[in-house]
């Protein structure tokens, strides 16, 4: 790796604390593109994510340089057979099928709460399982479930929080979006604004909301999704 990343890699694990605190980290760009106003199109990012932020998420994810995983309830697959009482049954919470190859991450405690506010914000705005789903794929893609702060010079414009809305396309302030909370009903209230999105393909949802330069990055998402919310909800 080089060595201009080495002073900002560490950075990237830290622990918040605070839930409304962002994980402020220099060097990890958005990797899912822009998120821009619930109305709002602006031009996509032409460039792909810079080689030292993916290094930076990935290890900030536990993915080794192969790619693997660490093994967890909320990384492997989901269980077959019926889902245990409670739990959304898993044809509701993938009712089209996945789209593509899957990849999956570890979770830590940060990314599990963050991943847990959002499934209590989906039962609150009445978007339901599915819309968790949709909510929590989106945010892997945009920040692998991490509440990112400004990243300095390799911030995708304004971009901030779990899934990367930007102030300065009318998603709120730089403090609003970086509140799980908040970010989390901003981006289900613009799903709701979405006809028929209940019936839409995953990618197809996520990509109306967030508008990104890289559209058909969501769908490897959905799988994950789907485990994470039948054992969170």
């Amino acid at each position: 790796m080089r060595s201009d990343f080495a002073r900002w890699l560490p950075a990237i694990a830290q622990e918040v604390t605070n839930r409304r605190a962002a994980l402020s980290v220099a060097g990890v760009a958005v990797l899912g593109g822009l998120a821009f106003g619930p109305s709002a199109v602006a031009a996509p990012i032409t460039a792909g994510p810079h080689e030292g932020a993916v290094a930076a998420i990935d290890r900030a994810t536990g993915r080794a340089a192969t790619g693997s995983t660490v093994e967890s309830g909320l990384t492997a697959g989901g269980a077959a057979g019926e889902p245990a009482q409670g739990r959304p049954n898993r044809a509701d919470l993938i009712p089209h099928g996945v789209q593509g190859a899957q990849s999956r991450i570890p979770l830590d405690d940060a990314q599990r709460q963050n991943a847990k506010t959002i499934i209590e914000v989906a039962k609150d705005t009445g978007v339901g399982e599915r819309g968790a789903v949709i909510g929590i794929a989106t945010a892997l893609q945009e920040s692998k479930l991490y509440n990112l702060g400004h990243l300095g010079a390799y911030n995708d414009h304004d971009s901030q929080g779990l899934f990367q809305q930007r102030p300065s396309s009318g998603w709120g302030s730089e403090e609003q979006i970086t509140d799980p909370e908040y970010a989390s009903t901003k981006f289900f209230e613009a799903l709701k604004n979405v006809g028929g999105w209940q019936d839409l393909p995953l990618t197809t949802a996520a990509q109306t909301v967030q508008v990104s330069a890289y559209p058909f990055h969501y769908a490897q998402w959905e799988e994950q999704a789907a485990d994470i919310v039948s054992q969170l909800w």
